[in-house]
């Protein structure tokens, strides 16, 4: 193997510095190398230090993403893309380095084709700023991780979110990607049809890959038609065991649920404060369903009588638009009001994801270990899917609770992949899992990754110290 994570080191303060001047006479003020800029390239929402680059490009267009990376190629420095810095299993944390190239002013919105149902943008386009561009083209793209991430990181990271249960992941929702190699080079890896069997399946290749094997560049996107009628409601349970199984028997019977979004106890107690609610705190099954005015009260009665076969309380939905944006804000908000129940505490967040039959289960014995641990760490979970989130509040300067909490970090992830399920559902790999991809694929599928790498950046100047583990 011509590389491994144990052999990452920084490059000579020399080349960096080459790197540094050429990269300053080609953007002038679009390189900035202040200590603050910098920092806030690498900031984390983990527990994982921050490591940030030694410089940061604002690229503009495909071809400065390209002059950066011959720079960097050239004299062996690293090169790290960067959306919004939402990822939180440290992505965007320069480990050996380098340069990050920030892409958040590449967001044109290239082409809308509303009869075909796709668009062209650039990777700095955000979720909200797309959809705000669609809606008046009875258009949307329904991917929603819950931050306002940007698609390109989206792509990177292979998100998912509250609508996967319908929409699916955004590997299923991605047509064609524009990718900038190693090498500067342009790889396109398809077309605007919606099918095709031309060779390698190279746009999956890079959704996921964390910038690891080249710089997304441009999206071409799968679009919906916004449904005529959408209806939200609530669901309180007595158990997490009921609302998992009213959710199983809804997915059985063919009720085309859009979202179905668990929260544990704790979680709900935290939403009523932070959100000013006044739900029962109890878990809560939150709901969404997209269709016709008839479709969605025919839905929402079919799941009221599955929730009362389930231990279910009253099902009430509506389909107001102030009343559902209450309702998804609140869950979307589930990460502060969590810091809310403990001021000046950090939250650390991980995610797992088991077939939706171990749901109830694992995440049964995950709030048993939480209580064990005398830790707080409420739970959210895309029920519809088997993922679920642990959202940890932890004080870094208590060494007893850092390392209960380090303890009990590893613990979802061993229950979940002794399940048969993944050591993440949609937050990546990054730096913070490294450890449990040779467990859960075997060390032939890590191998057969680090070929992929060798080949398409043999001087390992993409995004490095990324997924792969330390050989």
């Amino acid at each position: 193997m011509a590389f491994s994570n144990t052999a990452l080191k920084r490059p000579a303060p020399s080349a960096v510095a080459s790197a540094v001047e050429a990269l300053a006479a080609r953007f002038g003020n679009n390189l900035i190398t202040s200590q603050a800029v910098r920092e806030q390239h690498s900031h984390t929402t983990t527990w994982l230090p921050m490591q940030p680059p030694d410089a940061v490009v604002m690229a503009q267009s495909t071809a400065d993403i390209q002059d950066v990376v011959r720079i960097c190629a050239e004299r062996r420095i690293p090169v790290i893309p960067f959306g919004t810095g939402t990822s939180l299993e440290g992505q965007v944390n320069a480990p050996a380095g380098g340069v990050c190239i920030d892409l958040r002013e590449m967001n044109r919105i290239i082409a809308v084709h509303p009869d075909d149902l796709d668009c062209v943008i650039e990777p700095g386009v955000t979720r909200k700023a797309l959809n705000e561009h669609l809606r008046d083209q009875g258009l949307f793209f329904p991917i929603d991780p819950g931050a306002d991430a940007s698609i390109g990181g989206m792509a990177a990271t292979r998100a998912s979110g509250t609508n996967a249960v319908r929409y699916g992941t955004m590997k299923d929702n991605i047509l064609a990607l524009k990718i900038v190699r190693a090498d500067g080079e342009i790889i396109s890896t398809g077309t605007r049809a919606k099918k095709s069997s031309a060779g390698y399946d190279l746009t999956h290749l890079f959704i996921g890959a964390e910038g690891t094997l080249g710089i997304i560049s441009e999206i071409t996107l799968k679009l919906r038609g916004i449904p005529q009628s959408i209806a939200a409601g609530s669901c309180s349970f007595k158990t997490v065991e009921g609302a998992c199984n009213a959710t199983i028997l809804a997915i059985q019977t063919g009720i085309p649920l859009a979202r179905i979004e668990l929260l544990n106890a704790a979680q709900v107690a935290a939403c009523n404060v932070y959100s000013k609610l006044s739900l029962p705190e109890t878990p809560l099954l939150l709901l969404e369903f997209h269709g016709t005015e008839a479709d969605v009260a025919e839905q929402s009665k079919m799941f009221g009588e599955i929730a009362r076969e389930c231990g279910g309380g009253a099902f009430e939905w509506t389909t107001r638009q102030e009343d559902r944006t209450r309702l998804w804000q609140a869950r979307h908000d589930a990460y502060w009001a969590v810091r809310g129940l403990r001021p000046g505490a950090q939250a650390v967040a991980t995610d797992v994801c088991v077939p939706i039959s171990r749901l109830a289960e694992c995440v049964a014995e995950t709030e048993k270990d939480i209580a064990a641990s005398k830790l707080v760490s409420p739970i959210v979970g895309h029920v519809g899917d088997g993922n679920f989130h642990c959202s940890l509040l932890c004080d870094v300067n208590d060494p007893d609770e850092m390392q209960r909490i380090e303890g009990f970090l590893h613990r979802p992830v061993e229950r979940a992949q002794a399940m048969d399920g993944t050591c993440t559902g949609e937050h990546g790999i990054g730096q913070g899992k490294q450890k449990y991809l040779v467990k859960e694929l075997g060390p032939e599928a890590v191998e057969a990754m680090r070929a992929l790498k060798q080949a398409l950046d043999p001087h390992n100047i993409l995004n490095p110290g990324k997924i792969l583990p330390q050989a």
